[in-house]
């Protein structure tokens, strides 16, 4: 039976040390034993880790993104060892949470110290990105998504629902008019999505139908958060969920437009994670918390 997780560690000690002789030290061997578990793993993988010279040791570009890789997973198997053995004490360990931008910055940025205070011996890691990743593929523990659910693979909770909303800052509606009829967006500037179709189409109730019309404008944004900004600093009208808004709403920063046709539409919110997931403790212990802390509007 081969020990590649031996070689590996002894590979991570190496380009940390950048020598043979100061690895072997560090890992109490000799320095032959060493250069003979590397030879080991660049014949297992069929490439050149290191380049050996008379007076350095240097990484190889294969080299680079095997530390890389290797260092995280490494990391992964002693998060996951940690956490198997200290879940009868209660949670630790690594949390990695995955959310969009306006949903993190607005709702779970403001509540975390709490659960921090709370579980001490739990690091939290949050990416905030509207991009829609792979929960499995990015070793995300638990991942907020609003709208609907596409990865069967995944577990969900359901948090909330997100109602959308029609907005624009008062000085937009002071210098541009304020609209009455959906009709009447035309001769507005409509803020987009840069990663939706070129021509977007907002609902709207008339009469008993549903309508979707057509809006343009010069202004495109790669996130909710984005087309929030450009709102609030007057640059147009913008289609929102209420979430992301409330607070301005409630300020007067931006005034809430053709609300009798809003055709009271919006999208779910779940927290979601893989079922092996759920076992362990700093994941049960977020996804309750979550249910006492998390209020939205």
């Amino acid at each position: 039976m081969d020990n590649r997780f031996g070689d590996i560690e002894i590979f991570l000690s190496v380009a940390r040390a950048g020598s043979f002789a100061a690895a072997a030290k560090a890992l109490r061997l000799t320095p032959s034993a060493v250069s003979r578990a590397i030879g080991r793993l660049e014949r297992r993988l069929g490439v050149v880790l290191l380049r050996r010279t008379t007076r350095a040791l240097a990484l190889t570009a294969e080299g680079e993104v095997y530390r890389e890789r290797m260092s995280a997973l490494l990391a992964d198997v002693e998060d996951v060892e940690a956490g198997l053995g200290a879940d009868r004490e209660g949670p630790r360990g690594r949390l990695r949470i995955n959310a969009s931008v306006p949903f993190g910055t607005h709702f779970l940025l403001p509540i975390l110290p709490r659960f921090t205070a709370r579980y001490p011996d739990v690091t939290l890691e949050l990416t905030l990105s509207d991009t829609v990743i792979d929960v499995i593929e990015e070793r995300a523990d638990i991942a907020i998504r609003i709208g609907p659910l596409r990865d069967t693979r995944l577990r969900a909770k359901k948090l909330g629902h997100s109602a959308m909303v029609v907005v624009a800052s008062p000085a937009y509606l002071a210098a541009r008019g304020t609209p009455r009829l959906p009709a009447e967006l035309d001769r507005h500037d409509c803020l987009r999505f840069s990663f939706r179709r070129a021509i977007d189409n907002w609902p709207f109730r008339e009469g008993a139908a549903i309508v979707h019309r057509p809006v343009a404008g010069p202004f495109l944004g790669n996130s909710g958060e984005v087309v929030r900004l450009m709102a609030l600093a007057g640059g147009g009208i913008a289609r929102l969920a209420r979430i992301h808004v409330a607070a301005d709403l409630a300020a007067g920063a931006l005034v809430e437009i053709l609300a009798d046709c809003n055709p009271g539409d919006g999208e779910n919110i779940h927290a979601l994670y893989s079922p092996q997931d759920r076992l362990a403790a700093r994941v049960r212990a977020f996804l309750d918390f979550l249910d006492g802390n998390l209020h939205l509007p």
